[in-house]
């Protein structure tokens, strides 16, 4: 049995929407335009595009644009779609032609709909809350959208950076559990020089210290806002008092201090600052990748590999093998960094193609933005509770390799001379016997000493 209807009119043409809608005509061609995805736009980008309508309607009421009572309907409908509600009635694909109209006018009709209710009137009718004329007032698409953009990059970054937080902290603990374990450190996948696992640990701990800075910096430049520029800069159809205010109305709402943009013009049609954030997230992506790229070879085994380190076994790693774990984890972390690049490499082109007064690309900017976001922070969390806090390390293993690695012969240049310590790491080579074992062998140095350099 076919849904009820009810017949709304645009610019186009008229065209039938559920009659349960919230939403309206506009937001039902542009489903119907737009299967692409076939996902839901961003929880977090929509509420914070709902926290924008709702300080407009305090600022157009302030200067008396607005009623009380249109203004207060379009408050508490802006407070439910914040708290969830009608999250059935967001229907516009996150990637969408027409520089995100369709989200803009998705979001204006079902406030509208419900503030229209909430007068007592019906969805539909917007003869008391109109979608464009209220809910929509002093606004533009090109305004409105890259600022709640900008609102879900800084909520999204604080998740990400809290999880960085706890990264670092993981990775810290476990340098000083295994400062006392000594290893072979490798370049370039060849013996080096001796050194402890607590270094490695350390090291990668500092890392994600340095990711975090990097992405907070660049983070920096989401606080300043084109809202009040309108359509492409001049502020046209909003009034300056407006435009003095609405930064700082939203700043109260939003809970994070946003400033508006110098200069209107750039912020509307420049999408660099959406440019530097992912980048950010690229090198993070692919500093955590790296990591664990060296846990797997740490942990390649458990007998036929390096084995210096075991990572938590989480599930089995074989439908045919018996008893074979994979480092499933580092794995993961892996395949979000090659996504994160993918999109890094969108959010690139989209950038660059903007024409003019306007970067028409932002909705997939966005998209692919915030997935970078969500994925990497989800891979940090699993990676820090189902791999780092459960590694342990295999002291037998790391002193075995240490003592049959011929890099420890580095060791004792300062004290038998690069040449002699070259023949003897040659010869240790070739009679396949320990370095430690030819010096002592040799008379060239005390066991003594010899212990005290090797550990």
């Amino acid at each position: 049995m076919k849904a009820a209807s009810r017949l709304e009119a645009d610019s186009i043409g008229s065209l039938e929407v559920p009659t349960a809608a919230y939403y309206g005509v506009q937001a039902e061609r542009a489903r119907r335009n737009f299967e692409i995805t076939h996902l839901k736009m961003s929880p977090v980008f929509l509420s914070n595009l709902a926290l924008i309508k709702k300080a407009a309607a305090s600022v157009n009421f302030e200067i008396g644009l607005l009623t009380k009572p249109q203004a207060d309907a379009i408050k508490t409908a802006c407070d439910e779609v914040i708290a969830g509600k009608f999250a059935e009635d967001f229907i516009v694909d996150p990637i969408q032609g027409g520089a995100g109209t369709s989200a803009n006018m998705n979001m204006n009709e079902v406030i509208a709909n419900r503030a229209n209710e909430l007068l007592g009137g019906k969805r539909g009718t917007y003869d008391l809350v109109h979608p464009n004329d209220q809910v929509n007032m002093a606004q533009s698409t090109n305004d409105t959208i890259p600022t709640a953009g900008k609102m879900t990059t800084i909520l999204l970054s604080e998740k990400l950076v809290a999880s960085l937080d706890k990264l670092e902290a993981s990775l810290r603990i476990k340098a000083d559990e295994f400062s006392d374990v000594i290893k072979m450190g490798r370049t370039q996948l060849q013996d080096a020089v001796p050194m402890t696992l607590g270094d490695s640990f350390a090291g990668y701990a500092s890392m994600v210290s340095r990711l975090k800075k990097r992405l907070e910096k660049a983070v920096m430049e989401m606080h300043e806002i084109n809202l009040g520029a309108t359509a492409i800069g001049t502020g046209i159809n909003a009034s300056q008092y407006y435009k003095d205010h609405i930064a700082g109305q939203l700043s109260k709402l939003f809970g994070f201090e946003l400033k508006q943009a110098d200069d209107l013009f750039d912020a509307t049609e420049n999408l660099d600052s959406f440019v530097e954030v992912s980048g950010a997230l690229k090198a993070c992506a692919i500093s955590l990748s790296k990591m664990s790229n060296d846990l797997r070879l740490l942990s390649s085994g458990p007998r036929c590999g390096f084995a210096e380190i075991n990572l938590p076994a989480k599930q089995n790693g074989s439908s045919i093998m018996p008893g074979k774990v994979n480092p499933v984890i580092p794995e993961v972390v892996s395949q979000v960094a090659f996504l994160v690049c993918g999109h890094d490499t969108t959010i690139t082109m989209a950038a660059e193609a903007g024409q003019l007064e306007l970067n028409a690309f932002e909705p997939v900017v966005f998209y692919q933005l915030f997935e970078s976001f969500t994925a990497l922070t989800g891979a940090v969390d699993t990676l820090v509770e189902n791999c780092i806090t459960g590694i342990t390390a295999n002291k037998g293993r790391c002193k075995q390799l240490k003592e049959g690695s011929v890099g420890i012969a580095t060791v004792l240049c300062p004290y038998l001379g690069y040449q002699l310590s070259a023949k003897i790491a040659k010869r240790a080579l070739k009679e396949k016997r320990s370095v430690r074992e030819l010096v002592l062998e040799s008379h060239l140095m005390s066991e003594e000493k010899l212990d005290g350099l090797l550990g």
